[in-house]
């Protein structure tokens, strides 16, 4: 198995926790999102994924894009241990809780929107983290919401939820946004920071990190 990556892409960075939850053996191939006009929109690449976008996972004859198709495809493959609960109930609000993340928040602070507003539409720096707060928040205080207060966001069961959710507070840390006024998500993001499979994922931990 082989996952295209770049080492700050909180997509890549989900996917990653997710091969670690799950014990696998898997290697890693760097695509830079900046270096050489980016890398994702190389020739070589765009055959991989013609999305341009990372991450892109390949195992065997299956090429997958998209974390979320790629962390449920991993569920599928290798049910144990499982990040998804066994109650069908469950799962469905297991799985709202990424789609929370990955559809509002996620695409709309990635490095290809922020490049849009600052480099077509001269968006200035300070609008720019008003536009992206604005989102986080709103994301945020909804699971905030959601969340029971645990260790981890469903319950005190470790889920797919975790390992969209811990990636998405990394980028609003490194963005400077107060998490401090999500007690709940701020504890889910503590504890699963001592674990070695979220650490092991952790964008610096990476081998093209820069």
């Amino acid at each position: 198995m082989k996952l295209y990556s770049y080492w700050r892409s909180s997509a890549s960075y989900r996917v990653r926790i997710c091969l670690n939850l799950k014990g696998l053996d898997w290697d890693s191939e760097a695509i830079h999102l900046v270096q050489d006009g980016g890398q994702q929109h190389s020739e070589g690449f765009l055959e991989i994924n013609p999305s341009g976008l990372v991450p892109a996972f390949v195992d065997g004859d299956i090429t997958l894009n998209q974390s979320l198709a790629i962390m449920e495809y991993l569920q599928e493959k290798f049910p144990e241990p499982p990040l998804l609960p066994s109650n069908i109930g469950e799962r469905a609000k297991v799985r709202a809780l990424c789609y929370d993340i990955a559809c509002e928040a996620s695409p709309l602070n990635n490095l290809r929107v922020r490049q849009y507003l600052t480099n077509e539409l001269d968006v200035n720096t300070e609008k720019e983290h008003a536009y992206l707060f604005h989102w986080l928040n709103l994301t945020f205080n909804a699971l905030e919401q959601r969340a029971g207060g645990g260790h981890f966001l469903w319950r005190e069961t470790v889920t797919m939820a975790d390992a969209v959710l811990i990636p998405q507070i990394y980028n609003a840390i490194r963005l400077k946004y107060d998490v401090s006024q999500h007690p709940k998500l701020l504890k889910v993001w503590q504890h699963c920071n001592t674990l070695a499979p979220f650490i092991d994922a952790q964008p610096e931990n990476q081998t093209d990190a820069v």
